[in-house]
């Protein structure tokens, strides 16, 4: 680097110059070159470039818009068979709760009180109205006491049709009398002010149920009174002895469903509900083969002449099929098929092939049309563009130019300032100050504004270092003490009811951090009744363990007041949410067991599957209904069921960091091997069970990081004459 005068030759000034002239040497020489080849080359290419474009656009819009169409279809019809479903789940529900509660009142009508009972009564229309109907030639005297009894069901009746949404749901007596709440009780009046009769008992529905000694569903039919296209839900209910009580019914009237059904025809698809005698019972009107027809004339699909059409119908009625095309006739369709469980039907779905191909068609015109206008349009410019780039070419070389050298020393003095300050610096003179003559507003300014912060925060550093230092020495003193807190917290002594003999249970629980957000409990909330507990908090660390610790409180503060499993679980989730501005949450297992009789009444908020393993047999998963997690949203209504422990019995619970244990290939410990290990010795102790599934994820996991909280209970239920047994003589 050498100077002449006030230009340092060699130096960042003359580099900078030197590559600004190089540059634009370089960019100059660039654009002649393209300027002259472009446009001999651009003709040819533009056609060739064209009709590769275009073919590779139709192909892949076409590959698109298949693609598109099938997961439209397979999630809308996923959606709309689930929708449907749930209607005639919630029809379900109501008539199983009228069947059980008229079989109760009917297995024991001596202990019953009479309730009044109505005749139809036209002022009552438009409003829910219980009143009763008899079949033609029955005295009302002949079945008197009985409509006592059943009439006790009046105000049942009336809730569930305000709960369900229903218009109409009945008790049918055997002798011919009905107990019916619907909203026309006036269509039960003749114009003479005479009852219309009711012969129920000959009714498709009624001989139905009673025939197959279950709960059916009818196929759609035009509603006795009000016209309209319905399906019955019938149940027959039956005493201990095996004499029938009578049906319970109730009506699912599908306007609904088949305004929905028209309106899937606006688009070019359509769907349609086959019932299970393969009879297409809602369809759009007159479209196609998805034509209604009455069930007496009605032909089975799965034997329809059109292969593809039956073997659809076929698979659907087995579980969800994939998208497939379907010839009919000389249509092509894109179709799919979902179950719908509670009822036993199938919803397909059709899309015309020849509509999903239409967009492509028109995008092929389209495109050959714009492109032919861009051609022209491009020749037409191309001339006047090229004299436009020349000048403005010249313009920039020379504007370049002159701003290479006024930057290039406008750069170089103040780094030769902030040189000179930075050779100056000693051990004894760690700080570099900013000055007036760095503030460039540029990179530059940035540097010397750098060189001072880290000038100034050396000097701070070893102070900063003992105060991190003494801040982690703290940070781990309470977190060491809140691990201890949680421990105490949870049921930690073995064995934990020494003085019982009628069952043997254990826990573990060992968090991800210091601190975790599972937990388990177990108490007795009196001494014949044993109340579990296994939970699992959304997050981990102290937040999770923080409201662990309350959700704990509140579990086992409900289940001391007596209440049932569902009923805590409710009472828990009301306490919660109203305070849950993290909107954190807690999956949730309980079950309450009755000692004297082993009858286990359980309740499962979004937990995992228990486990069961009965005397002399095999640990096997239980796969019970989840409700809504605690936690989540107000109002959440629980639902309990029952098991009947045997003496030898045992039960698991856990939480997800069991199965979801995850070793260092990220591969899942699974519910198949936790299952391996429980059955590995299924006759252990229930600490012994523990420690089995813990070497066992152990052995998986090896050095991998624990990602969750493991936790694990588990019960061994050996009957309230366990301590006889232990002292009779061997």
């Amino acid at each position: 680097m050498k100077r002449f005068k006030h230009l340092v030759i060699g130096g960042i000034e003359s580099k900078v110059v030197n590559l600004v002239l190089i540059s634009m040497l370089v960019v100059a020489a660039v654009f002649v070159a393209s300027m002259v080849t472009q446009n001999n080359v651009l003709a040819g290419l533009t056609k060739g470039t064209n009709e590769k474009q275009l073919a590779s656009m139709t192909g892949t819009t076409a590959a698109m818009m298949d693609a598109v169409i099938v997961e439209n279809m397979d999630r809308q019809t996923e959606l709309e068979a689930v929708v449907s479903d749930q209607l005639f789940h919630d029809r379900a529900v109501g008539v199983q709760m009228v069947g059980d509660y008229a079989g109760k009142l009917l297995e024991n009508p001596d202990g019953v009180p009479r309730a009044a009972w109505q005749r139809p009564d036209a002022s009552h229309d438009g409003e829910l109205f219980v009143k009763v109907l008899f079949q033609e030639g029955l005295s009302e005297t002949a079945v008197e006491d009985k409509l006592g009894v059943i009439a006790n069901m009046t105000d049942l009746m009336l809730s569930l049709c305000g709960a369900y949404g229903t218009d109409n749901i009945w008790f049918t007596l055997p002798e011919g009398a009905t107990l019916m709440a619907d909203t026309v009780p006036g269509n039960w009046i003749n114009e003479d002010g005479s009852y219309v009769p009711y012969d129920a008992c000959s009714r498709y529905w009624y001989l139905q149920a009673v025939d197959a000694g279950r709960m059916i569903f009818s196929d759609a039919e035009y509603d006795y009174r009000t016209g309209r296209m319905c399906v019955t839900c019938a149940l027959p209910v039956y005493g201990k002895d095996g004499t029938l009580f009578g049906v319970a019914g109730a009506d699912i009237f599908l306007d609904d469903m088949q305004q929905t059904i028209e309106k899937t025809t606006e688009n070019g698809g359509f769907l349609g509900v086959v019932n299970q005698s393969g009879h297409m019972i809602i369809a759009p009107s007159n479209h196609g083969f998805f034509r209604v027809t009455n069930s007496a004339e009605a032909a089975d699909l799965r034997n329809s002449e059109y292969e593809e059409l039956a073997a659809l119908v076929r698979d659907a009625m087995q579980g969800k099929t994939d998208v497939r095309l379907v010839h009919v006739g000389e249509e092509a369709y894109y179709a799919i098929g979902v179950p719908m469980e509670t009822v036993g039907w199938t919803l397909l779905a059709a899309y015309s092939e020849a509509d999903a191909g239409q967009p492509v068609r028109q995008l092929e015109n389209d495109y050959q049309a714009i492109q032919q206008e861009a051609v022209t349009a491009y020749r037409s410019r191309s001339a006047a563009a090229g004299t436009r780039l020349w000048i403005v070419l010249v313009v920039l070389l020379l504007v370049m130019l002159f701003g290479a050298v006024l930057m290039s020393k406008r750069i170089v003095k103040p780094l030769n300032t902030i040189t000179r300050r930075i050779a100056n610096l000693s051990e004894t003179n760690l700080e570099f100050k900013m000055e007036d003559a760095f503030k460039t507003g540029d990179e530059v300014e940035e540097l010397a504004r750098s060189f001072a912060n880290i000038s100034h925060r050396t000097v701070e550093y070893l102070e900063t270092v003992k105060r991190v230092t003494a801040e982690k020495e703290r940070i781990g003193t309470e977190l060491t003490l809140a691990t201890q807190i949680q421990s105490a917290m949870l049921p930690h002594i073995v064995p934990a009811f020494p003085d019982r003999t009628d069952f043997d249970i254990i826990g573990s629980m060992d968090p991800a951090k210091e601190v975790g957000g599972d937990f388990f409990d177990y108490y007795l909330v009196d001494p014949d009744h044993l109340c579990m507990v296994m939970a699992d908090v959304s997050g981990k660390g102290v937040p999770a363990a923080l409201f662990m610790m309350a959700c704990k409180i509140i579990l086992q503060s409900m289940a001391m007041l007596g209440q049932s499993p569902a009923e805590i679980l409710k009472k828990t989730n009301e306490a919660i949410c109203p305070s849950n501005e993290a909107e954190m949450f807690v999956t949730v297992w309980i079950g309450m067991l009755e000692l004297s009789t082993g009858k286990l009444t359980c309740a499962n908020a979004g937990h995992e599957y228990p486990v069961f393993k009965r005397p002399g047999g095999r640990f096997e998963l239980y796969k019970d209904k989840h409700d809504l997690v605690v936690g989540a949203m107000e109002g959440v209504r629980y639902r309990e069921y029952e098991m009947q422990l045997e003496p030898g019995e045992k039960l698991f619970v856990y939480t997800d960091g069991v199965p979801e244990a995850m070793n260092a290939s990220l591969e899942l410990f699974g519910t198949e091997r936790m299952m391996e290990a429980l059955n590995g010795n299924p006759d252990a102790s229930p600490m012994q069970v523990l420690k089995n599934v813990r070497k066992a994820v152990d052995s998986f996991v090896l050095d991998a990081e624990q990602f969750d909280d493991l936790t694990m209970l588990c019960l061994e239920y050996k009957g309230p004459n366990a301590a006889g047994k232990a002292d009779q003589p061997a």
